[in-house]
C-alpha cells in the first residue's frame, strides 16, 4: 500500500538533501521519480530543487491551481511512477495536499513530501497542520541550534540582522534570510524571555 510521507524540520536541517537522495536512489534502481516545487519557490532557479550541499534536480513546478492528482495520474498513464517527491510541502494548500493523498491511496504512488512545520512565528504552515493530520507516516529531520540542542524553530531576520516579528507567513529565502533554533533561544531572540 502506497503511503504520504512528511518529513518535516527547521530550516537547513538537509531536507533538500534528503529529497534529492532518495529521488537518486530510485533512479538508479531504474524507476522513474517525479520531484514538485513550488513556482514561487526559484532560489536555485526556476523548475529546480537545490541543496545547499550543490545537489540539485530538475523539478515540476506547482502553482495555486495546479491539480497535482491530475498532473500525476496523466504523467504516469504516458510512464509508470515510482514515487512523487515534494519539496517545500509547507506551500502546498490544502486541495494540494488531499491531491496528493490521492496520489497515494488511487494511483498507489508512494508521495514523500519535506517542509517545514513552522514559521518565524512558530505558527504552522496551514498546508503542514494538514500533512501532520493526515499523512501516513511522519518523520522528523534533526538539525540543531547554535547551543548544540534541537532546533525546532525559524527565526526570519532583516538585512541589517534584526529579528522580524511580524509580516506574511510566507517570505522565501535561505541562510540569508533564516536561522534555526531550539525553542529556549528562539524564544529568548523572538519574545525578549
Amino acid at each position: 500500500m502506497a503511503k504520504l510521507y512528511f518529513n518535516y524540520a527547521a530550516m537547513n536541517a538537509g531536507k533538500s538533501t534528503m529529497l534529492l537522495q532518495a529521488s537518486y536512489n530510485y533512479q538508479e534502481r531504474g524507476m522513474r521519480t517525479v520531484i514538485f516545487v513550488a513556482a514561487l519557490d526559484d532560489r536555485a532557479g526556476r523548475g529546480k530543487v537545490g541543496s545547499r550541499i550543490g545537489l540539485s534536480s530538475d523539478a515540476h513546478t506547482f502553482e495555486a491551481d495546479t491539480n497535482l492528482f491530475e498532473t500525476v495520474a496523466a504523467m504516469h498513464a504516458d510512464d509508470p511512477i515510482a514515487c512523487v517527491f515534494v519539496d517545500e510541502a509547507n506551500f502546498l494548500s490544502a486541495p494540494h495536499v488531499w491531491q496528493l493523498a490521492r496520489i497515494a491511496d488511487r494511483l498507489h504512488i508512494p508521495v514523500m513530501t519535506y517542509g517545514l512545520r513552522t514559521d518565524f512565528q512558530g505558527n504552522l504552515f496551514p498546508a503542514s497542520e494538514l500533512l501532520l493530520g493526515i499523512a501516513d507516516e511522519l518523520r522528523e529531520i534533526r538539525t540543531i541550534c547554535h547551543c548544540g540542542r534541537k532546533a525546532t524553530m525559524n527565526a526570519r531576520f532583516d538585512a541589517n540582522g534584526a529579528v522580524i516579528r511580524e509580516g506574511a507567513q510566507i517570505d522565501v529565502g535561505g541562510n540569508e534570510k533564516y536561522v534555526s533554533f531550539c525553542r529556549l533561544h528562539w524564544d529568548e531572540l523572538f519574545n525578549g524571555a
